[in-house]
């Protein structure tokens, strides 16, 4: 049980500045596809995305560096994130 809860990993992360989000969207699906990580768009605007984001968490540090860098008409400030808490009964 503790390796599955080891492996995956739910954030919530906010991209912060111009992002563009006509190509940034599409390139956020994209790679994260590419590392495995299931994610889901929560808002988008011209000034901030915020996307729900599940694995393993090193992969997740991929995401942000990614996301970091960018496309190049993409100009990201800040990443804020912060762990989703699981939902028990």
């Amino acid at each position: 049980m503790s390796g599955q809860n080891r492996c995956s990993w739910r954030e919530r992360m906010t991209i912060l500045g111009d992002v563009q989000v006509a190509s940034f969207l599409p390139w956020i699906e994209r790679h994260a596809a590419k590392l495995g990580l299931a994610q889901e768009i929560c808002f988008a605007g011209p000034d901030r995305i915020e996307l729900d984001i599940a694995g393993p968490a090193e992969l997740i540090d991929m995401m942000e560096m990614g996301c970091s860098l960018g496309p190049i008409d993409v100009w990201v400030e800040t990443i804020r994130r912060a762990p989703i808490e699981s939902e028990s009964g």
